[in-house]
């Protein structure tokens, strides 16, 4: 059978393949989440869900492979590769020194509270990413979205170990209109000798984090090459542009352009 879902405000509509159950089995791989056996198909279909819930939890749409099946991106995890390349790992940067917390909600308003600033009075001098400039990376970018309350994602990428660094590359994407379906992927820098593998990556988490949100497309002006593999194509008016509905054509009027 086929569970078709939406995940979050992602525009598309995804699904998984789900085995028939034939015995008393639990559908979790280590046993019931009970620790009971199942005895009926109410049983067997909670128990799918506590278990589909922890995998979606856990970057299940973020982590599978894509087909595109009858409309729908159906997702397969079998052999999937990691999201983040090995010996890496990439999250978000953290916006705490701007007094903002994790609710979207509050980000939001704390962000229009810095971009409703008056000329004639200075934003707060920012320590955001600090960490990423004594590393030798450029944070103007971001931090001028912060204050112009346009920043839609910036996520960073370190090594993975126990003290979370050295920090190899960093990735900024914007808001490009006031209804937040448009974004633009503004920087993607990785330090030199860092594999290609975390600037894609970077990317494609990039996308994925405001896919989530409901952005229908991302616009970029960088210039790399390596974009192309990743779903990018050029765009009318230049740059380039991917779209986030995978099962939308790049050239599909309806799109947008």
């Amino acid at each position: 059978m086929l569970v078709i879902f939406h995940w979050r405000r992602d525009p598309n509509t995804y699904a998984i393949k789900v085995g028939f159950p034939v015995d008393s089995k639990s559908p979790w791989a280590g046993g019931s989440y009970t620790g009971l056996p199942v005895t009926s198909a109410d049983e067997w279909a909670a128990e799918f869900a506590f278990r589909f819930a922890a995998e979606l939890d856990t970057g299940l749409v973020r982590r599978s492979r894509r087909v595109i099946r009858d409309g729908y991106v159906l997702l397969d995890t079998h052999d999937a590769p990691d999201v983040c390349p090995a010996g890496f790992f990439i999250d978000s940067v953290s916006l705490d020194d701007v007094g903002l917390c994790a609710l979207p909600d509050d980000i939001e308003k704390a962000y229009s509270t810095l971009g409703s600033l008056p000329a004639s009075v200075s934003p707060p001098r920012s320590n955001v990413g600090a960490w990423l400039a004594q590393a030798g990376m450029d944070v103007t970018t971001p931090r001028q979205l912060i204050v112009e309350a346009r920043l839609a994602c910036w996520l960073q990428a370190y090594v993975d170990n126990a003290r979370g660094e050295p920090f190899v590359g960093h990735a900024v994407a914007s808001w490009e209109d006031k209804r937040h379906t448009i974004a633009r992927l503004d920087l993607v820098h990785i330090q030199r000798g860092v594999p290609l593998e975390v600037r894609d990556a970077l990317v494609r988490l990039v996308v994925c984090e405001v896919a989530e949100v409901g952005v229908l497309r991302v616009v970029t002006a960088v210039d790399d090459p390596g974009l192309h593999g990743l779903g990018f194509r050029p765009a009318n008016g230049g740059g380039l542009a991917l779209h986030t509905r995978s099962t939308e054509s790049p050239s599909d009027p309806a799109a947008g352009t």
